[in-house]
């Protein structure tokens, strides 16, 4: 995890691009480009907690239903909060998550649940069209973009990650007709369906900003928030503990 990954470079680094490039151009798109950044500032200036929190918090219902790999009945609970446009998340779920996975979550050790914490616009969009893909299948297609994020991030309009999205979700079972009912399109306002997605996706973030996440990827096992974690041997020291114990 990289300390080029927080959030007050990522979204200075990025400078908002779709809302300032494109989605202004739809006017509703200004209150969420405004939502983006009132939540960068708070998550910058939140006081960081210690570095445990109570895992009943933690795993307390939010506002979106969680996205989760594993046994309910695992000793160890994992909760991930990650940005899909964060190169660090892509790493993980490419290269680290598959070992993680066969060792500890195939196994019945460990449940691993996925947050959003969207850094920048096109980290939003993004979560939107997993989420389209209904909670069952969302996994599936966090796991397509992430191994996709050097293309579909690049998109410069609405209409071009449209393109490029829409096709990842039919891979995982997405319809275009559930895709075009939740993500946005370019008609002048949000429908009913897409502005509480979004409205529970940002408060998704803020929640994860109470709990001190400042950038991503950031993990929490059992509590124990673990910085910096790059390898598998890192979930290894953090893990094993817990299991023994």
């Amino acid at each position: 995890m990289s300390k080029t990954l927080n959030t007050e470079q990522y979204v200075s680094r990025r400078n908002l691009l779709l809302a300032g490039a494109v989605l202004c151009t739809v006017g509703v798109f200004w209150s969420l480009a405004t939502n983006t950044r009132t939540a960068a500032t708070r998550t910058r200036t939140a006081r960081t907690p210690a570095k445990k929190l109570p895992i009943e918090d933690l795993l307390k219902p939010g506002h979106l239903p969680d996205l989760a790999v594993g046994s309910a009945d695992a000793p160890v609970t994992i909760v991930e909060y990650a940005s899909m446009t964060c190169p660090a998340c892509a790493n993980f779920h490419s290269k680290i998550l598959p070992a993680l996975k066969e060792k500890y979550i195939d196994t019945g050790k460990v449940r691993l649940v996925f947050r959003e914490f969207p850094l920048d616009d096109l980290a939003i969009l993004a979560s939107m069209a997993a989420r389209c893909a209904g909670t069952e299948k969302a996994l599936t297609m966090v796991s397509a973009l992430f191994t996709r994020q050097e293309d579909w991030a690049k998109s410069k309009s609405l209409e071009e990650l449209r393109g490029k999205l829409l096709p990842l979700g039919q891979q995982v079972g997405l319809t275009r007709q559930a895709f075009n009912a939740c993500f946005p399109g370019s008609a002048s306002k949000l429908s009913t369906e897409q502005q509480k997605l979004l409205t529970n996706l940002l408060k998704n973030r803020e929640r994860g900003a109470a709990f001190g996440v400042e950038r991503t990827p950031t993990f929490f096992i059992n509590g124990n928030r673990l910085d910096g974690a790059a390898t598998i041997e890192d979930f290894d020291k953090a893990i094993e503990p817990l299991l023994k114990g």
